[in-house]
């Protein structure tokens, strides 16, 4: 090859005078015809300029006489996905990639095809490696972008909800990337997920929400102290963000810390005050310290904004038993397990069932007086027809398996007075 053609090619690439390193690079290739390396020198200039066609040829040329050019297989796969032609660019990007496994731009190429292809999953997988790459070159800046098409690609947005129990609100909404990594620790990879955020947060250490999140999937793993680490380098990025403070909350609870609970569901209300998952976690505190009148409070709060909240209605029961209001707790028991098996939730509806089967247990007295009640109300209202009365239990006890003998008449009695708009 002719050094000084070549030489003056690459020059006039530099300058980004294309037309004129063409010419070079046709020089050289007039006097060395099978310079893979000029071949792919034009290919790029010609590819620069717009000239694309022209481009997949010189790069073609390159790889007949040098097929294991890493360079020459990206560069032909890049122009070939300007052209549409898909399944040429992935036969070429695959083969850069086996040429050379370390390859972080090729498989940032690779992602985007299979992103044109329809493959998402696939396509995120080639992102993260590209990112992971880009992370180990010290990229950062690619390493981010690379980021940022997962994100993209990822359902939108919504709330995300740990696996609820009976004492504890939901923890976390959050962007559609960390969703996926959620669900990855509800399932039981938390190491994974661990993982995972670790490397985002080396790429990007300024982001707030990783902290959030990897604090909920710490909280998963019961490392409360780590977690709580975590929502404090969240709050220093974004002071004002009511769900890391919700989360931090329910952190310093579980530690027995629930003046500082209080406090930090105190700050999440001031940001956002209709939230009804913070009313209910304040609301798990102030019962924990002993403020059962406090509790009763904030769960009637987020019965308020959400009515239907099973969580809400079981919480303020058990405050209710506290204060021996043993009728009171019973309605609000009754009503949380018809939520949950409506919601068919069978293991919380299992749990409130317990816990209220151990209530009239122990008011045996109550318990008849109250079915009495109800027993007449249903039969003033079918105009005193047992019969009738009976037939409407049996359809709610067919729907509504396992409940007692007192909810089955409430709720008959529930749904003929909305049927009659009362």
């Amino acid at each position: 090859m002719n050094d000084e053609f070549y030489n003056r090619g690459l020059e006039k690439a530099k300058q980004k005078d294309y037309a004129g390193a063409i010419e070079e690079f046709s020089h050289a290739l007039q006097l060395t015809p099978y310079s893979a390396e000029a071949y792919l020198q034009r290919g790029l200039a010609y590819y620069d300029s717009g000239a694309i066609h022209q481009a997949v040829s010189d790069y073609t040329q390159a790889l007949n006489f040098y097929p294991d050019s890493v360079e020459a297989n990206y560069c032909r796969g890049l122009a070939r996905v300007a052209l549409k032609n898909l399944p040429g660019a992935l036969e070429d990007v695959d083969r850069a990639i086996r040429l050379n496994p370390h390859h972080a731009a090729a498989y940032n190429l690779r992602g985007i095809v299979r992103r044109k292809q329809g493959y998402i999953q696939d396509a995120i997988a080639s992102f993260k490696k590209a990112a992971e790459l880009y992370l180990a070159q010290k990229d950062k800046e690619n390493c981010r972008l690379c980021l940022e098409k997962i994100k993209q690609l990822q359902p939108p947005e919504k709330t995300v909800v740990q696996q609820q129990t009976s004492t504890s609100a939901p923890i976390i909404s959050t962007n559609a990337y960390f969703t996926q990594l959620l669900e990855k620790a509800e399932k039981g990879d938390t190491r994974e997920a661990i993982a995972d955020l670790n490397w985002v947060l080396q790429a990007d250490p300024q982001d707030a929400q990783a902290y959030c999140c990897r604090g909920v999937v710490r909280c998963k793993m019961g490392n409360y102290r780590e977690a709580i680490a975590d929502f404090n380098q969240a709050l220093q990025l974004n002071f004002q963000d009511a769900v890391v403070y919700r989360n931090r909350g329910k952190a310093r609870s579980l530690l027995g810390d629930n003046q500082g609970a209080i406090a930090d569901f105190n700050q999440a209300l001031q940001i956002q005050p209709e939230d009804a998952l913070v009313y209910v976690a304040r609301g798990n505190a102030y019962r924990a310290a002993g403020n059962y009148l406090g509790a009763i409070a904030d769960y009637t709060q987020a019965l308020q904004i959400n009515p239907d909240d099973p969580q809400a209605h079981y919480n303020r029961g058990i405050a209710y038993t506290f204060l021996e209001e043993m009728q009171l707790a019973v309605a609000d028991y009754q009503r949380a397990a018809s939520i949950y098996c409506e919601k068919e939730d069978w293991d919380n509806y299992q749990q409130v069932l317990n816990n209220l089967k151990k209530i009239q247990t122990s008011h045996p007295e109550s318990k008849q007086q109250k079915y009495n009640l109800l027993r007449q109300r249903l039969l003033r209202l079918v105009g005193g027809y047992w019969e009738i009365a009976q037939r409407l239990i049996e359809q709610k006890r067919d729907y509504y398996p396992g409940m007692t003998d007192e909810w089955y008449l409430q709720k008959a009695i529930e749904d003929l007075e909305r049927d009659r708009g009362r």
